[in-house]
């Protein structure tokens, strides 16, 4: 049986399904360390990391150099040895300047004491549960929310855990070979975590292009009568947390719920490998396998690199540009942010970055809709895309609301299908970002009024 949601695209060629064809057959290589690595106190959702040294410290690989801003919130470690020359502001993928901790490698890899094993079996759930989050763990699947914070949400809630490992997005290929070079990460991962959330059921989800990893994986999971590989569709976005959850076990996410209001938890891949390298080396998030790829790039590879290795780096081990690049991205070409230099630096939440110098960029000057509706059926969440641009335009807000603009998880399936080319995604988070702010300034004067109301009262 192949599983799968309602909904979605099929993007790539009957030859090459997803543009993957580039990558996919590639091993791992191990990236060189950079001379410097740059290090943003930012590199999850929530409150940034606060820094602990200072210029001129002299730091170890593997030590805390950012302390977690809150619960939700990640720590940040040196992922070289070496002196700190800087802790300043400095370019961040997502287009500002972040507070960065700047080190200069001094090419020893020198471990720092914290770093060693943990005997998972002799912990409690709770000291396990601070060992992840001290290592810095969040979704390295791109979205980078904390993952102590997931794992403390789905214990008692979620009777299933699931691996992320559809990989739907184009081009990238990082967690592909994960699973075919490293799949016995992967797996203890999902053991562990199904351990520390209690959960009955651990589902591998993995896209049918992927066979070439499931003789491997059946064998390391077949002792253990929680755990199941499940094949999947390709189709894209299979990865997405609601429609992967709907594939594997039928269930909805309600609405402005989490995957925990279904009873499951879901991990990506590299996150998952991350939690069993935590406990069984003690090392704590580093690195990252980052595919490069795209039709600029005189050799795409998947490369393993350390946290903090700025992109120019890594375009260079793979030969430079073979043209010059007229598109930038940092993640996939559907849900990938734009970049506008190489001199930021490989955060946790990257997984690929993408050049293309050719036909590839597709806009037209004036899009209009012709109301074909195709948007609508290729929508993965049911919403009405075409309504949603419509009042989205119109700044009519209660209408968006009304059409989904909340639930949209701006995966691009309707710019993808679109034949005006009208550029969809980027008016719903227009849209959503006038929504939010909204909400805020609606809370902020209840709030102000109830403290006026109840200091008259006084």
């Amino acid at each position: 049986m192949v599983y799968t949601f309602r909904g979605g695209i099929h993007p790539g060629t009957h030859s090459d399904p997803g543009f993957k064809a580039a990558t996919n057959t590639k091993p791992i290589e191990a990236m060189p360390t950079p001379e410097q690595v740059i290090l943003p106190v930012s590199m999850h959702i929530g409150a940034p990391a606060k820094p602990i040294v200072k210029k001129g410290d002299i730091v170890d690989m593997g030590q805390m150099i950012a302390e977690a801003g809150g619960f939700v919130s990640a720590p940040v470690h040196a992922t070289v040895s070496g002196k700190v020359v800087a802790v300043e502001p400095r370019l961040h993928p997502n287009g500002s300047k972040v507070m960065s901790i700047v080190i200069e490698n001094d090419g020893e890899d020198r471990l720092h004491e914290s770093v060693h094993p943990y005997d998972f079996a002799s912990m409690t759930n709770d000291e396990r549960i601070n060992l992840i989050w001290t290592a810095g763990m969040v979704g390295h699947g791109g979205a980078t929310f904390p993952t102590h914070v997931k794992i403390k949400g789905a214990i008692g809630v979620a009777d299933t855990v699931i691996v992320n490992a559809a990989e739907c997005e184009p081009y990238i290929t990082s967690d592909h070979r994960l699973l075919l070079e490293r799949p016995e990460e992967v797996v203890g991962g999902l053991k562990m975590l199904c351990d520390i959330i209690g959960a009955q059921t651990g589902i591998i989800g993995i896209e049918i292009n992927k066979q070439d990893t499931f003789a491997k994986i059946e064998e390391l999971i077949k002792d253990d009568p929680r755990l199941h590989l499940y094949p999947l569709k390709c189709k894209y976005p299979q990865g997405a947390e609601k429609q992967l959850i709907n594939a594997c076990t039928g269930r909805e996410v309600p609405s402005g719920k989490l995957p925990a209001d279904a009873g499951c938890a879901v991990f990506n891949v590299d996150t998952t490998g991350a939690i069993y390298r935590r406990f069984t080396t003690g090392m704590p998030v580093v690195r990252r396998i980052v595919t490069v790829s795209g039709s600029a790039v005189a050799t795409p590879k998947n490369l393993e690199v350390r946290i903090g290795t700025p992109v120019e780096k890594l375009i260079d081990a793979c030969g430079g540009f073979k043209a010059a690049p007229n598109k930038l991205l940092m993640g996939g070409p559907m849900m990938g942010v734009a970049q506008f230099s190489l001199d930021i630096p490989v955060f946790k939440g990257t997984n690929a970055f993408l050049a293309f110098c050719e036909d590839e960029d597709k806009r037209v000057a004036d899009p209009q809709c012709i109301r074909c509706g195709k948007c609508i059926e290729a929508c993965p969440m049911h919403l009405l895309p075409i309504y949603m641009n419509v009042y989205g335009k119109a700044n009519d807000l209660d209408e968006s609301v009304k059409c989904g603009a909340m639930d949209c998880i701006e995966c691009g399936s309707c710019a993808y299908v679109c034949p005006a080319r009208i550029p969809l995604v980027a008016q719903f988070r227009l849209t959503k970002s006038k929504i939010q702010a909204k909400r805020a300034a609606e809370k902020a004067k209840a709030d102000a009024e109830k403290a006026k109301a109840e200091a008259e009262k006084k």
